[in-house]
């Protein structure tokens, strides 16, 4: 999958599963914010990568990437969600935390991690310790 695309299911699986909408995503691999939003309605979901300028958005077990012109397959199962990329043919799983989507890549046979920023939690991707001063 493309890294984009990744950081993109990540967005999407945070969005469906914790339900709060997904205001920003870490991307541990690029070491970098990446501009994502995404907000879910039941199976309905519409998001924006602002780094692309491409929306992305769709009805379970189908998104759709405008960006790529593209349909990625999801389908939840409790905290877990399992796919496919059809742009690069790569199957995809994950795992979803409160703040947290650990993703499995079985085309790049690696595991990537993203911190979630969601506009409802009135905090940014970690807790900073006490000691630490974090602009958010």
């Amino acid at each position: 999958m493309f890294a984009h695309t990744r950081a993109m299911v990540a967005a999407a699986a945070h969005a469906f599963i914790v339900g709060r909408k997904v205001a920003g995503v870490f991307d541990h691999s690029a070491r970098r914010d990446l501009r994502i939003a995404a907000e879910s309605r039941g199976d309905q979901l519409q998001g924006f990568d602002g780094d692309r300028g491409a929306k992305f958005s769709g009805t379970l077990p189908e998104l759709y990437d405008a960006g790529e012109d593209a349909f990625i397959s999801m389908e939840i199962d409790g905290e877990k969600v399992r796919g496919h990329d059809r742009t690069t043919s790569h199957s995809y799983m994950a795992q979803v935390t409160d703040r947290l989507v650990q993703l499995y890549d079985y085309g790049e046979d690696a595991w990537f991690t993203f911190d979630i920023r969601s506009t409802e939690s009135g905090h940014g991707y970690r807790e900073a310790a006490p000691e630490e001063s974090r602009s958010e």
